[in-house]
């Protein structure tokens, strides 16, 4: 299979455009209230580039999920290099909250026009959780998290953050779930925790 080709300057500056508008309309909860074709004028590029970039109002989706997710992934990498392992993982548990409170029609017509698209969903969750795994292992390998705590404990903790975004109190709880994932992680002491063991 011939490698894909990067896109040309323009290419990438108009792509980019048509990502951002769609990430706006996510945000106002109005992405399903357009028209396919007005997110070209909206993005400023001819209805020919949008259909060009992506064909589909759910290959528009799938990218931004991708791009969301990189951007994720990247986070849990530089936290990793910038802290100490328990210190990068509480700093992202938090900022995580801090992005579905900030992107919460994001994540509510993700979730719903993915559904679809398990396959590209999928892919994507498995992404963010090597990388919080990763940092996880790195954590227990330093001594600062316990070993006996699977680390889909922590992800399910996300998950459900993430689906609960409707109720009233959510923010307030929320912060609370995360404060005693962290609080449940330490629990058992520096001095007591246990040998590393790999997740997979």
């Amino acid at each position: 299979m011939d490698p894909v080709k990067p896109l040309r300057a323009d290419a990438r500056r108009k792509r980019d455009a048509l990502l951002a508008k769609a990430r706006e309309m996510f945000d106002a909860g109005s992405f399903f209230d357009l028209r396919f074709d007005d997110f070209a004028g909206l993005a400023g590029v001819g209805v020919g580039t949008l259909y060009r970039h992506f064909p589909t109002r759910e290959e528009l989706a799938e990218a931004v999920f991708r791009e969301e997710v990189t951007a994720l992934c990247d986070r849990v990498r530089q936290l990793k290099e910038d802290l100490p392992a328990v210190d990068a993982l509480a700093s992202f548990l938090r900022g995580f909250v801090d992005y579905l409170d900030d992107h919460r029609g994001l994540a509510q017509t993700l979730a719903t026009l993915m559904g679809s698209r398990a396959s590209a969903l999928a892919e994507g969750s498995q992404a963010l959780e090597r990388a919080v795994l990763d940092l996880l292992d790195t954590a227990v390998s330093e001594g600062s998290v316990r070993a006996d705590v699977d680390g889909g404990a922590v992800m399910m903790a996300l998950h459900g953050i993430g689906a609960a975004h409707d109720r009233p109190n959510w923010r307030s709880e929320a912060d609370g779930l995360v404060t005693v994932v962290l609080a449940g992680l330490r629990s058992a002491g520096e001095e007591t925790a246990g040998p590393a063991t790999p997740r997979r």
